[in-house]
Order: C-alpha cells, then structure tokens, then sequence
C-alpha cells in the first residue's frame, strides 16, 4: 500500500494519523494507495507558504508565469500511461475520456501561457495628467488589473484532470499571479498526487517561489472549511453540489474578511424544441437528446436535464422514448454519486402526475457502480407547482414537460432559475417568431444555444461557463476560458505614480508592446 503525502510548496508532509484510501467504484474495492488527513497545522503552513510566495510571485512577469505554466502542461502531457491508468482506476472512466481530458487539460494551461505571453489582459488603461486644466487640474491616471492573493482550490469530482488539481481554477489562478492551496477530492486522491507531483516539480524548475502550490488531502470537508476560514485566503474556486457549494460560500462571506467565493454548482440547462422544427427533425433531435442526457453517464454539468417541446402530436414524444431506449448506462464515479442520482429520481417520481417515459431497464442487473438512464414526464402544469421538477438530478436522467401553446413556453422560461445553459431549436423563421423566448433564456443562462446541445465545453476566450445563482455564486464570472483570471485579479489605480515605480504594463515606453487604452483611445503605442 503505498501512502501519499501532503506537499506543501517544495517539501512533503506526512504528519497526520487519520488514513482514508483511494478507492475503485467499478470494482467497488480499495486501490493500492492511502492518504493522510492534513493536520492544522499541515493547513497553516502551506497558507502561510502560499501568503509568503505571494510577495514574490505577483511580481513576475508574464513570462515567468507563462514559463511555469508551460512546464506543468509539458509535464502532464509527457506523464505516460500510469496517470491514465490509475485516473480510470478512481473513477471508472474509460481511458479515451482520460485522455482526452488530459490534452484539455494541458491546452488550457498553453492557452493561459499565451495569454500572459501577450499580455493585454490587464486591460491597461491611462489618462495623462492635465495641470493647466480649470477650475482644476486633472491628475495622471494609471489603471490595470493585480493579483488578489492566496487562493483555496477544491478539485471536482467529475473531471479528475481538467477541472481539479491542474486544471482550469488553478490554471487562472496561476496566470493572474495567486499561490494556490488545492483541496484534492476524495474520489480521485491518487490522480491528484500524480498531478500535484508535476506541479511542484514544474515550480521548482521554473523559478518560482516556495509555496507557489501546495495540495492537501482530506476524506471530508473539515479541511475546506479550514481553509476557506483561513484569514490568509482570499478567494475560493469551486466545482461540485449545490449544497456543498454554498456552505463555502456561507463560510467565505461569515469571515471577518469576507471573500469571493467562485462556486459553480450545476444546473439542468433546459433545451426548448420550437414546433416547426420538431416535424422538421425531430427523430434527429430526440437522438442527439438522448445521446447528450447520457453522455458521460450524465456526469456533466452541461448535460441537459430538462426539454420542454409544444404538444401538437405524438410522434415526438415518441422518437424520444425510442431513442432513449437505446441509451446505456454505466459507471458512476462514487457510489454516493450514485445514491444521490437514485434518491433524486425516486422522488420526482413520486410526483403525482409524473410518469417514467423510458429507461434501460436492461441495464439494472449490471454489476458495479452502475447507474440507469431514466427519462420522466409530466405536463406543463404539474411541473409548473413542483419546484422539485426542476432541480438537477445529478446522472443521466432528464424530464420532458410537454407545453400547449408559446405562451405556455414562454411562462416556464420566465420560471427557470439561472443555469449554465439554455438551449433553442427552431428554425430561422421560427428562431425569429419566438425572439421573446431568446429574450428571456438570456437573463437565465451563461451561454445561449442555437440548434446544438450544450455538452461540450470549448475552451476558448470567447466562452462563459457560469451563469446566474443558483448554477453559480457568482453570474459575473466563468470558470472556463480566458476571462477566468479576472475572478483572482482586482483592478488598482496608480495617481501620480513616478514612473520607475509604474509596472512595467502602465510605463509611458509600453516595453511589453500591448495594447492599452490611452486617454480613450485604443493604441499599442507608447506615450511620448
């Protein structure tokens, strides 16, 4: 059995006695592996390393960080076949997925690399003094945008590489110049020390502070809630449950000093079948439906959860039970995932006037962790009283509600609470008849979706994943893309400042040649 220890910025830590061990949910046993509970004072030292590397750090240039970042991608890339293997051992995915998680894991880390390479991101603005202007003289303005501080990370369940240890939380905290103190997650502890590992290697090799990254383990939530609390933290990003997600936030904002808390806590991202369109394709909708519900084993934030379509005829309804049918199920990633996933269904079933439309009932004598893909649906008024209809049923289960009329559609648009998504089939006519419809899903949602389904998360600086509470704390902000670093940044303003004393990003030269915005114009130019 091997025994992994905390890292706390270049050093390694075994000082705990409470052990907790990776485990399988496919063969539902032990993996080969034990971790330590981080003490407090395992806790302290890695916030008060982070605190210190901080003072450091937030002055390298965007070159340096860009370096670090670099490295860490090249180390996950090149970390072979036993990161893939012990990945799918924790959390019963296949090897194609990890794979191909590990490649969005490392272009998000070349992606922020890029971006600290360029180097507008700061959005530099200034506004030269005028001293002869009256009644009074305007002074010399300098604005960009500087590092909050340490950061708590808190990896996710379901993504072990590009949503934990190293992934995008991490990867914009880094870029934005905070020290990160990672929280890995229960369920894949063995993954994140591999990552972990190629961190700290990368930090050491990269000239960059002591206590840059530390990553600590736990079974539980009695180290978060540590470090959330932590006077040294100044903000948290979050990946996971609604419940889980806004205890952090209750904590963050209790603290003497309270902080952002950047939880994104999922969602059913509703997707809404415009008429025409339905008679048009709806044997491919209701396929490309089932097929985004139950991808991933419905362990997607983005899977859809709910479908609301105008019942005009049947055939739809129908194309959805058959394509639904044909779906399978497969491993989840804890069986407290699992358990969660059943209890959900069991009681929007329980609803009066809810039916089961399809499910794969072939699938329920499978052994292991296994979960069922089920479809439910009820009418428009029966979802409309039952708030619990439209909560997030975390696994590959959706519910169809059909609406008799726009104004019916319209109604349970305006009811939606805020998601991650919202999506829209029609076609052009249609799209344009049912603008109203786009109107509302814009204030419900982080990202708009026209005839297209919202798995798939692409990672890009045009992308916003997040949206309003409760999909996030936050609906300002994302998790993915390069817009990600403005929640570790904070925007200072330098009045009258010499100029040896200027970053270099606000300097009359413009050495790093990007772009600013120079008494309301946009210019890479220097000033004369």
């Amino acid at each position: 059995m091997k025994q992994q220890l905390q890292i706390i910025g270049f050093e390694n830590s075994g000082a705990g006695n409470e052990i907790f061990y990776s485990f399988n949910p496919a063969k539902q046993i032990n993996n080969n592996y034990s971790f330590l509970k981080a003490t407090t004072g395992e806790i302290n030292r890695a916030v008060e390393k982070a605190a210190t590397a901080f003072q450091v750090y937030r002055k390298k240039s965007g070159a340096a960080k860009a370096i670090f970042l670099t490295a860490i991608a090249n180390g996950i890339l090149n970390s072979g076949d036993e990161l893939v293997t012990v990945c799918c051992d924790e959390t019963g995915l296949p090897s194609a997925r990890i794979e191909g998680e590990r490649m969005r894991t490392v272009n998000q880390l070349k992606m922020f690399a890029a971006l600290l390479q360029e180097g507008s991101w700061v959005d530099a603005r200034i506004d030269t003094a005028l001293p002869d202007r009256t009644p009074l003289p305007k002074p010399d303005l300098r604005f960009m945008h500087i590092p909050l501080g340490p950061v708590v990370i808190f990896g996710a369940s379901n993504f072990p590489l590009a949503f934990s240890v190293a992934g995008g939380d991490t990867a914009s905290a880094l870029a934005a110049g905070c020290p990160v103190v990672l929280k890995a997650h229960p369920a894949h502890p063995a993954t994140s020390a591999i990552i972990g590992k190629i961190i700290q290697t990368a930090a050491q090799h990269t000239n960059v502070p002591d206590g840059v990254f530390s990553l600590l383990f736990d079974s539980g939530i009695e180290v978060g809630l540590q470090l959330v609390k932590h006077p040294m933290i100044k903000a948290v990003g979050f990946t996971g449950s609604y419940n889980a997600g806004k205890a952090l936030y209750d904590a963050a904002v209790s603290r003497p000093e309270p902080i952002p808390v950047y939880a994104e806590m999922g969602s059913t991202n509703p997707v809404f079948i415009l008429p025409q369109v339905m008679e048009e394709r709806g044997d491919e909708i209701a396929a490309a439906y089932s097929a985004a519900v139950t991808l991933g084993v419905g362990q997607f934030c983005t899977n859809p959860g709910i479908l609301i379509y105008q019942n005009k005829e049947d055939h739809f309804k129908q194309s959805l039970q058959s394509a639904f049918q044909k779906t399978t199920g497969g491993v989840m990633l804890t069986p407290n995932i699992l358990n969660a996933y059943n209890n959900g269904l069991q009681k929007q079933l329980a609803v009066s006037g809810v039916e089961q439309l399809a499910g794969s009932s072939s699938q329920t004598t499978t052994p292991g962790n296994t979960a069922v893909p089920v479809l439910l649906t009820t009418g428009n008024s029966t979802f409309n009283s039952n708030a619990l209809l439209s909560e997030e049923v975390f696994g590959p289960s959706s519910m169809v509600v059909a609406v008799a009329s726009k104004k019916e559609m319209l109604e349970i648009a305006a009811n939606l609470s805020g998601h991650l998504t919202a999506t829209v089939h029609g076609t052009e006519e249609e799209l344009i008849a049912y603008k109203e419809l786009l109107d509302i899903l814009e204030q419900k949602a982080g990202r708009v979706i026209v005839n297209g389904f919202p798995t798939g998360v692409e990672v890009c600086s045009a992308m916003v994943h997040g949206g309003p509470f409760p999909s996030t704390t936050d609906s300002k902000t994302t998790s993915v893309g390069t817009a990600a670093i403005y929640r570790f940044t904070r925007p200072v303003c330098y009045q009258n400042m010499p100029q040896q004393l200027l970053p270099a990003e606000l300097k009359n030269e413009n050495s790093l040649h990007i772009s600013r915005l120079i008494n309301g114009e946009r210019t890479n130019n220097g000033i004369v």
